[in-house]
């Protein structure tokens, strides 16, 4: 069974993510991937140049035969963040990759943000959402990125609220800071030991 962890940002999607493999579980991050997929993959870079244009890849010299490139986040993220339809056409491109990628990788689980915004959902059989209250979501967010409160609310509200994730998620696990993480994995990993 493939199994999907999501949960909007500073949610612990990756706190999560990470009791699982003191588990033995290796969960395929999508955010990690498509990063690494755009750095490494040339169909990629060639997509990409041809949407964003020459400065989204910054050429290096290189050791090997081949030039070898650097990805321009700055350039990239300016496009991204210019317009929806921007964003659209940057996906149309890299969630393929990764989900294609990911069936590659075999992985059962898989960590992603977006999970039904970029279709990732498709490709697994349940998903568990990661919630935490937002107040708590935008202190970690603020901890861990050394951004402002505003800052932190904007990447919050560019994502799919958390009310409709959990209202399509199969399982949830709460993580208030409160609340027992792993009695929780334990209750819906016996549950999705059984058939369904």
């Amino acid at each position: 069974m493939k199994i999907g962890l999501a949960g909007g940002i500073g949610s612990g999607k990756s706190y999560v993510a990470a009791r699982l493999k003191l588990r033995g579980i290796t969960v395929y991050d999508c955010d990690s991937a498509a990063k690494r997929l755009m750095r490494t993959s040339a169909e990629l870079r060639r997509q990409l140049t041809a949407v964003v244009g020459p400065e989204a890849y910054i050429p290096r010299e290189s050791h090997e035969s081949l030039e070898s490139f650097d990805l321009n986040k700055a350039a990239l993220t300016r496009f991204l963040l210019a317009s929806e339809a921007n964003a659209q056409a940057i996906n149309a491109i890299v969630h393929p990759a990764v989900f294609a990628d990911f069936e590659q990788s075999g992985c059962d689980w898989m960590e992603s943000g977006i999970m039904y915004e970029s279709g990732a959902n498709r490709y697994v059989d349940r998903v568990i959402v990661v919630t935490a209250p937002e107040a708590l979501r935008i202190q970690r967010i603020m901890q861990r990125d050394g951004i402002s409160r505003e800052k932190a609310l904007d990447w919050i509200h560019r994502q799919w609220p958390q009310d409709e994730v959990r209202r399509r998620a199969d399982f949830e696990i709460v993580n208030d800071g409160q609340a027992d993480i792993d009695y929780q994995l334990n209750t819906i990993l016996e549950l999705c030991n059984k058939p369904f």
